[in-house]
């Protein structure tokens, strides 16, 4: 856990997965919706589109900081990408898990690097934390 919070931020969530969420700021709001896979009519945004998308903008965040930070590691080119996909299943004991891949584009960096910086980046993302030893992560390069 951090010892010196930067930023907090809250959020409600009305409904369920059937329901609305929003920041308590106002400067987000989405109408939730399950997905038709798991009985729903899949209108609207669902949780696991959410999660993915702040993974995937964590991560690349991650690897900016990673390369500003080590002058060993490569440049984060301005065409660089992370698409998270996420998965929801029932688990075997009880409940529901989540799968989640990582696939970075890093156009033009060599692929030993792009895998160094990847690997840097993982140990420094809030959402990689928080997974870690909880949910299978899989990252790869393109």
């Amino acid at each position: 856990m951090s010892s010196k919070i930067l930023y907090s931020t809250s959020a409600t969530a009305t409904g369920g997965r059937d329901g609305k969420a929003a920041t308590t700021d106002g400067s987000f709001a989405v109408t939730l919706g399950t997905p038709k896979e798991l009985g729903g009519n899949g209108q609207g945004n669902n949780p696991e589109q959410l999660f993915a998308s702040g993974y995937a903008a964590c991560f690349l965040g991650a690897m900016k900081f990673a390369a500003s930070q080590d002058k060993d590691l490569p440049r984060v080119p301005a065409d660089a990408s992370v698409t998270a996909t996420v998965g929801i299943g029932p688990r075997s004991d009880k409940g529901f898990g989540l799968d989640v891949a990582l696939e970075i584009s890093l156009p033009g960096v060599d692929k030993a690097a792009a895998e160094a910086l990847v690997a840097e980046a993982d140990t420094i993302c809030p959402y990689s934390h928080a997974t870690r030893g909880n949910i299978d992560v899989r990252l790869s390069v393109a």
